[in-house]
């Protein structure tokens, strides 16, 4: 099961972008905008972890996780779930980067302090750890087929040792794809599981982004991809 996030952001921009990314990394995500719904929201929703703005137009981040009770890493989510006991973890987001503003914001119960402007994959690292020492959960092993690895946990993938740059979508989409190394998938499966919605009930984005995915993982023989006309895509491991 997906780890549900709180991002608690009040610029529009930033707001959906961070959900999208989160999103398609696999989480479930919900995002506001103010402090006061941060807290109906951890409250009502129970999320595993929140992503928590510093400067918010009611009240600030830190106010926030003093109403809720402090968090730190031994009051979290257990076992992909929140501790009944405690509030969930959380990672500040700011754009100041002043000494005490870091000291403040994990004296007031954060578990990680990230400054703007950030690197999305180092931010979903870092939600990565904290869930990883909140829940006792082990990283994820590499995925491999041939020689082609993935990497889930460090968003790496190698061809041959040979790295291949992928966007997000992308490396979802081939993560899925390795995850069920030889079962055909249908486009329909492939939009739920990397997509989570069906796009207006067009499925064509699929065929897009395995046409992109050729283009980088099936440079050299053996190919990995292959089309099942009228069902489908699968992933093969080479014949030997």
């Amino acid at each position: 099961m997906a780890e549900r996030l709180l991002v608690v952001e009040d610029d529009t921009t930033l707001r959906e972008l961070l959900s999208a990314s989160l999103r398609l990394a696999g989480f479930e995500v919900r995002a506001v905008t103010t402090g006061a719904e941060a807290l109906e929201a951890v409250l009502h929703d129970r999320p595993d972890l929140v992503v928590l703005d510093v400067m918010l137009p009611d009240f600030d981040g830190f106010e926030v996780v003093r109403r809720l009770g402090g968090s730190g890493s031994g009051s979290g989510s257990r076992g992909g779930a929140p501790a009944a006991a405690g509030p969930p973890p959380v990672l500040f987001l700011t754009a100041r980067d002043a000494a005490e503003d870091r000291i403040s914001g994990l004296s007031a119960g954060g578990d990680d302090y990230v400054t703007k402007p950030f690197n999305l994959e180092e931010l979903i690292l870092r939600i990565r750890a904290i869930l990883r020492r909140i829940t006792g959960r082990q990283p994820d092993a590499h995925l491999s087929v041939g020689d082609l690895t993935l990497d889930p946990e460090g968003h790496h993938v190698t061809r041959g040792g040979r790295p291949l740059l992928l966007s997000p979508t992308e490396f979802s989409l081939l993560r899925v794809l390795m995850e069920h190394v030889g079962q055909v998938l249908t486009r329909r499966q492939l939009l739920e599981a990397v997509w989570h919605y069906d796009f207006g009930g067009d499925d064509s984005i699929v065929a897009s982004y395995i046409s992109y995915l050729r283009r980088k993982v099936d440079t050299c023989e053996p190919k990995l991809i292959h089309t099942v006309r009228g069902t489908g895509y699968v992933l093969r491991r080479p014949s030997r």
